[in-house]
């Protein structure tokens, strides 16, 4: 049996920005961004035409709400502002390593994340508690460029463990994205039911 883990709020407990559009502003002021005015609006507006499920990186996103006001952001600033304005403490959940040793002990285990700031979830990860090497593959929306409950996020991971959706558990605490690997022929496993603390009795009822 293959597992995949969903990161935040699941494993992990990340702080975030309590004020995006304010925090990625100052970011981008530090970098010598001439920020809009009306920045709020443009953060909120809609400006990159995504197909349905997909990802828009938010570097993506900011650059494009930028454009609209008719400010261009130089080199890679948008990037390196998104990058700063989420750059959060981390705390490792009860139960986490435990839950992720178990899975690992079956089968391959991957992370399933959607993320839409690059290099998020790999330093979440680096800064808990939690063993990268445990992990057969990480798999995020802004790398793979579907969000979950897209089948094309769960189909990405169960590719990247060599395995088949159907083969494939994941293990979440939201059942609106989470509970999407149902519809691909995947079994959920919903922290609600099943803590992380309970994970590895779980684990060895289904052997």
């Amino acid at each position: 049996m293959a597992v995949s883990f969903d990161l935040f709020g699941t494993l992990v407990d990340a702080d975030r920005p309590d004020d995006p559009a304010s925090a990625v502003a100052a970011e981008l002021d530090a970098r010598g961004v001439t920020v809009p005015d009306d920045w709020a609006a443009a953060y909120r507006e809609v400006h990159v035409d995504a197909p349905e499920g997909a990802e828009v990186p938010l570097m993506a996103h900011v650059s494009a709400a930028l454009a609209s006001r008719g400010v261009e952001a130089p080199s890679n600033a948008a990037r390196r502002a998104v990058i700063s304005a989420f750059d959060p403490d981390v705390e490792t959940r009860e139960g986490a390593v435990e839950a992720v040793r178990a899975a690992s002990e079956r089968g391959p285990v991957a992370i399933l994340s959607n993320c839409a700031v690059p290099q998020l979830a790999r330093k979440a990860l680096i800064r808990s508690n939690l063993d990268r090497e445990s992990f057969d593959a990480i798999v995020t929306s802004v790398a793979c460029g579907w969000r979950k409950p897209d089948a094309r996020a769960f189909e990405t991971c169960a590719d990247q463990l060599g395995v088949s959706v159907a083969d494939l558990a994941h293990v979440g605490d939201d059942p609106r994205t989470d509970g999407g690997i149902e519809d691909c022929g995947g079994e959920a496993v919903f922290l609600s039911d099943v803590p992380l603390t309970a994970f590895p009795d779980w684990v060895e009822g289904r052997r």
